[in-house]
């Protein structure tokens, strides 16, 4: 895929938003964007929402799940890169849920419900997903449920099989383990925000993917 002089929008959450890198420059769609020499990067990113809608809602993030705000983005866009799913695992409050549900009141039917509703909004362009990135602790159950990050990954990627979708999988190829504590230092000092080097890391990964669409 030709990637010079395209619109790009990224639909995201704190990572996207730039949270860990030292400046605007290096937030890693601005990277992308001077790397692959494309029209415009539009960054969509919000810190702490997540892709399901929250059900107990008690701050304005609260009500900003990318499946409540994904159609407010241009529809001119090219690509729609969209990254999340970490904090649906972290902090969100949503069922796992199952393949079969379809609205945005779970994991798995907000998964659904975005990506049917970005096939409708934007049905000439190029919609990718990256599955979230390794953090620190990953592989550990939540109190309250029975899944582990690589869960979210998995029920991602097939909701996005069902619908065609590419997904560039970060979980298992981006070569960042912060459980590794000298990866940790190098790519992502707090255990999850990506910092400068990081940042590259995903914009070079992200590159390479959309080239061989």
């Amino acid at each position: 895929m030709e990637l010079k002089g395209k619109k790009v929008n990224f639909l995201g959450d704190s990572i996207t938003q730039g949270v860990g890198a030292s400046c605007e420059k290096t937030y890693y769609c601005n990277v992308f964007e001077r790397l692959a020499e494309v029209g415009i990067a539009r960054n969509y990113g919000i810190s702490g929402t997540r892709i399901a809608n929250q059900h107990n809602v008690v701050e304005a993030i609260d009500s900003q799940s990318f499946c409540q705000r994904y159609d407010e983005m241009d529809n001119d866009a090219d690509i729609v890169v969209v990254f999340g799913g970490t904090n649906d695992y972290g902090h969100g409050d949503a069922p796992f849920g199952e393949f079969s549900d379809r609205t945005p009141e779970t994991f798995y039917g907000g998964c659904h419900y975005l990506m049917k509703g970005l096939i409708e909004k934007f049905p000439k362009s190029q919609i990718v997903f990256m599955t979230p990135m390794q953090r620190s602790g990953g592989y550990n159950l939540k109190p309250d449920r029975e899944q582990n990050l690589k869960d979210y990954v998995h029920a991602l990627k097939e909701v996005a099989e069902y619908y065609s979708i590419p997904v560039l999988d970060l979980f298992a190829e981006l070569g960042v383990c912060p459980d590794v504590e000298i990866q940790k230092a190098m790519y992502c000092p707090d255990g999850l925000h990506p910092n400068d080097a990081g940042c590259l890391k995903i914009a070079q990964k992200l590159i390479k993917f959309l080239e061989n669409l």
